[in-house]
This record gives structure tokens, C-alpha cells and sequence, in this order.
């Protein structure tokens, strides 16, 4: 059977995180049998990375401020997991329903992280890689880097 997404009600969770005037800065997004749903949204980032387990794939669209002295600004990306435990069809499947999830996350911003494996905007993780690149530090530098200019190395 193939893979569908409740449009409206992930429309409605990125959107909020989308949103300047909440403090909603991340939407996790879970298959249920065969259907895309939100599975949770919040202010907490580790929350969402406690979400990211070894048994799960899952889609998270966040919201990270970066920037530096000069300005801040609102960057997005939009990280795919895939547990170690996750089954190969399963693995393969998520590369072809990541086009679903794409229709609504329209809006993010390209990290180029070496060690994981980047499909167009997406993450594609796997929690057998270094754990650290899962960390909102480490994705904040990386969105940060791929920025353009830094007025903050100025100062180092």
C-alpha cells in the first residue's frame, strides 16, 4: 500500500513552527501504518531528539536562530531519521515518502554536513553515526557555515 500524509494536520504543526509570534521551534512527523501524521511539536529540541530512537523513522522540521553580532535570523531544516532497528524496506521506502513531506516543508536551508548522508534539503541520520551531528550545537554551527558571511570571525 502506498505511503499518504494528513496534509492538513502537518501543514498545521510546521506552520506553527514557522510562525515568528510562537515558540514552537520544532515538528516531528511519524508514519502510522501506511500514513504520515504529526507526532508531537515543542519549545524543548531535546525533547524532538528523544523522539529519534533506534526502532523509528521519522521526519523533524526545526527551527534553529542563528547569526552572528551584525544580525539573527530564523534558519530551518528538516532532519530525516532512521533508527538502526528500522528494517531495510522500510529504509528504502522513506526516500520515496520523503517527496510527501516535502510538499509541505517547503521552506529550509541547506546543510552541508559531511558525514551524513544529505538527500537535497534532507538529513538522512542513522543513530550508528557520530551522535553528536544529532545535537543542536553541532546543526547550529553547520547552518551557520552554510550562512555566508560570519561577522563574528572577525573577533577570533
Amino acid at each position: 500500500m502506498a505511503t499518504r500524509i494528513d496534509k492538513e494536520a502537518c501543514r498545521e504543526a510546521y506552520n506553527l513552527v514557522r510562525d515568528d509570534n510562537t515558540e514552537i521551534n520544532w515538528a516531528a512527523f511519524k508514519y502510522e501504518g501506511h500514513m504520515i501524521v504529526p507526532a508531537g511539536q515543542g519549545t524543548d529540541y531535546e525533547e524532538f531528539k528523544s523522539q529519534c530512537t533506534d526502532d523509528v523513522r521519522l521526519f523533524g522540521f526545526v527551527r534553529i536562530t542563528t547569526g552572528d553580532a551584525m544580525s539573527k535570523r530564523a534558519k530551518f531544516t528538516l532532519i530525516t531519521w532512521i533508527g538502526e532497528n528500522v528494517s531495510g524496506l522500510q529504509r528504502a521506502k522513506i526516500s520515496t515518502d520523503k517527496t510527501l513531506v516535502k510538499d509541505i516543508v517547503q521552506y529550509t536551508n541547506v546543510v552541508p554536513v559531511p558525514s551524513l548522508y544529505l538527500f537535497s534539503t534532507l538529513f538522512l541520520l542513522n543513530s550508528s553515526l557520530d551522535p553528536r551531528e544529532l545535537e543542536e550545537d553541532y546543526i547550529r554551527t553547520e547552518l551557520k557555515k552554510a550562512g555566508g558571511a560570519n561577522y563574528d570571525a572577525q573577533g577570533e
